[in-house]
């Protein structure tokens, strides 16, 4: 069974924001939040869980990623948004949740950042260049 699709940073922020109760995992490093930035979302009752999906420097998957999601209020049924740096390991994380019978799992496409350019830089698609709402870590 596969992840229930991919949305575009816009339609996460929607989504996580409105009615439905969705929660959005950022599924990046602890490196990641706290160098880079996170996902901000504006409104009471909206907040964000920071679930790494996999471990910096080694690259390591978490093998609690599954019950840090559940303990950050992820149940079956709930709308699950997943985000990355660039939209892969949130795609692998969207798949493991699925698999667990949580979700519906999305994953959010050029994630926080966007892929590299042609000069090697980010920030070029994503959260962060849709203007959604974010900090410094």
């Amino acid at each position: 069974m596969s992840y229930a699709g991919d949305v575009t940073p816009a339609e996460a922020y929607a989504a996580v924001t409105g009615p439905e109760g969705a929660l959005l995992v950022d599924v990046r490093t602890r490196a990641e939040w706290t160098y880079v930035g996170v996902p901000v979302l504006e409104g009471a009752g909206h907040d964000v869980a920071y679930v790494e999906w996999s471990s910096y420097p080694d690259g390591r998957v978490n093998p609690q990623f599954v019950d840090e999601v559940r303990a950050a209020g992820l149940v079956p049924g709930r709308p699950v948004y997943l985000l990355c740096r660039s939209g892969v390991r949130s795609r692998a994380a969207a798949d493991a949740l699925t698999a667990a019978g949580l979700g519906p799992a999305y994953n959010v496409l050029e994630g926080f950042e966007g892929a590299h350019d042609a000069l090697g830089h980010r920030s070029v698609a994503g959260w962060k260049n849709a203007g959604l709402p974010w900090r410094q870590g």
